[in-house]
C-alpha cells in the first residue's frame, strides 16, 4: 500500500509505503517527523506508479499546471515514448560528451556508497559525539559540509520538537 501524504509544515507531498505499519514518517523536504495516523492522505493505492501519478497531479494542480499535466500523459507513457526515441543520450555518452570520464564518475559514486548524511544527521552526530554548545555543534557541522546557519536551524528545530534539550547553553539529544 502506498499513500500520497502532505506535510503540515512545508506543504510538500510525498509517498509513504505501508503507512498503517509505520508509526511516523519524515518529510523529505523539511525533515519534520509526523505520526502517520495524523498525516493527510490524498491518495492510496497498492500500485506505486498509480500513487506517484496521483502525487504528480497534486503537484501540477498546486502550481496551476493542471492543463499541462493532462497534456503530458502518464509517467509510464512518457517513458515508453523515450524508449523509442533515437536521439536520447545515455549517461555515459552525456558524461563523455561533457568532457568527463564516465568510469571516474562511477568510481566516485562507489566511494560514497554509504551515502551522504543529511544536515539533520550531521547535527545529531555532533551532539552524540559530545559537542554540547551551539558553537561546538556549528563547528562540527561546518567541518562536515553543513552551512553554519543551517546547523543552527536544525539545532533549533530539534529543540522545538523536543528531540533535543538546551540547558545553560548546552544541548543534548533526548
Amino acid at each position: 500500500m502506498y499513500a500520497v501524504v502532505g506535510c503540515r509544515s512545508c506543504g510538500t507531498y510525498w509517498l509513504v509505503s505501508d503507512p498503517d505499519r509505520q508509526e511516523s514518517a519524515t518529510c523529505p523536504r523539511c525533515e519534520t517527523r509526523h505520526p502517520t495516523d495524523r498525516l493527510n492522505r490524498f491518495h492510496e493505492s497498492d500500485d506505486r506508479a498509480a500513487a506517484a501519478q496521483a502525487r504528480a497531479k497534486l503537484l501540477a494542480d498546486k502550481h496551476g499546471q493542471s492543463e499541462a499535466f493532462e497534456r503530458a500523459g502518464t509517467v509510464a507513457e512518457l517513458e515508453r515514448e523515450l524508449d523509442g526515441f533515437e536521439g536520447a543520450v545515455d549517461d555515459r555518452e552525456y558524461l563523455e560528451g561533457s568532457g568527463l570520464d564516465a568510469d571516474e564518475v562511477a568510481a566516485a559514486g562507489a566511494d560514497d556508497a554509504g551515502g551522504s548524511r543529511s544536515r539533520d544527521e550531521v547535527v545529531r552526530d555532533a551532539l552524540r559525539e559530545g559537542n554540547a554548545t551551539e558553537e561546538a555543534v556549528v563547528a562540527y557541522a561546518t567541518d562536515h559540509g553543513v552551512p553554519a546557519e543551517a546547523a543552527r536551524d536544525v539545532l533549533d528545530r530539534l529543540t522545538r520538537r523536543g528531540e533535543a534539550s538546551e540547558s545553560r547553553g548546552e544541548y543534548r539529544l533526548l
